[in-house]
């Protein structure tokens, strides 16, 4: 388990380094294209480090803003507050985590925050209302284990800065592909841009996959059977895992940019499918993961 931190910390910093250097060029281009001469490299650095600063610190605000998520309150989420709070002794957690609801039908949830200090914990109304106690509690326990292992300072990094380069690239794309040239000069830097910014638009994607792949699907398994150590009930997991992924209901504020950070995937093109572990899946699939804890036992 202190491997797997260590090497979260580590990819932690050069997934934040490749950011850095992605906006620097980005917004080198942009300001090239702007003629802002020798300046444009200055003001790139500035930008990529001060938007990395910001991610890296407000990636918990950012992720729970995108799903609209609420903090629970003891008059209406009694239930998963206590469930938390008994985790909380056989955890070894050093700070207990926020606690926040997403209003929402499909039974699902994900841990967030730069560190064990700074954690969030966030269901669905779904999984409140569509799971048993001793379920509930196998949740919130794998939730706890990615806090602890340091998973979600890497998942969140990677979401909001994933979102964040897909936006920038997909805004220059757009402006150079409709930029208004008036002499040959500007054409031809024009459709030189241009094609960087078609270019850009088309990888963005296959970028922001590969960076979810870096957050290995390993962590799940680990999650998984330290989510056992804290509740010595695997079944209660092995029950819930079964329960969410037979929910036929999308995740309606869930991205492509955040899927990666839910216990389960959250999209249900093929519910009722059994579904294989590929090399491209930011998930194991249930059946895997539900073998594997049954070999805990």
């Amino acid at each position: 388990m202190f491997e797997d931190i260590r090497k979260n910390k580590i990819k932690t910093g050069f997934i934040v380094s490749i950011f850095i250097l992605l906006v620097t060029l980005i917004v080198y281009y942009i300001c090239m294209a702007f003629d802002l001469g020798a300046t444009s490299i200055v003001i790139a650095l500035i930008f990529s480090i001060g938007s990395a600063f910001l991610t890296y610190y407000n990636c918990d605000k950012i992720v729970l803003a995108s799903c609209k998520a609420r903090p629970a309150t003891q008059e209406e989420d009694h239930k998963i507050i206590g469930i938390l709070d008994a985790l909380m002794i056989s955890s070894g957690v050093s700070a207990k985590p926020r606690l926040y609801v997403v209003e929402d039908t499909q039974p699902n949830a994900f841990a967030t925050g730069r560190n064990p200090e700074h954690a969030v914990i966030c269901v669905t109304t779904g999984l409140l209302e569509k799971l048993e106690y001793y379920e509930l509690e196998g949740v919130i326990a794998h939730e706890l284990a990615h806090i602890k292992n340091y998973d979600i300072r890497l998942s969140a990094v990677i979401s909001v800065m994933v979102g964040f380069i897909v936006m920038i690239t997909d805004w220059l794309s757009r402006s150079f592909l409709w930029r208004d040239l008036d002499d040959d000069h500007d054409s031809k830097f024009g459709g030189i841009m241009a094609i960087l910014g078609l270019l850009l638009m088309v990888l963005s994607p296959i970028f922001a996959k590969l960076l979810q792949l870096a957050v290995s699907r390993r962590r799940e398994f680990l999650a998984d059977a330290t989510a056992v150590e804290f509740t010595r009930n695997p079944d209660g997991l092995i029950s819930a895992l079964q329960k969410i992924s037979a929910d036929p209901n999308e995740l309606k504020t869930a991205s492509s940019a955040t899927a990666h950070m839910y216990i389960s995937e959250p999209f249900r093109k093929d519910a009722n499918k059994k579904r294989k572990t590929s090399w491209f899946s930011t998930h194991p699939s249930t059946e895997d993961r539900i073998e594997a804890l049954r070999n805990i036992k």
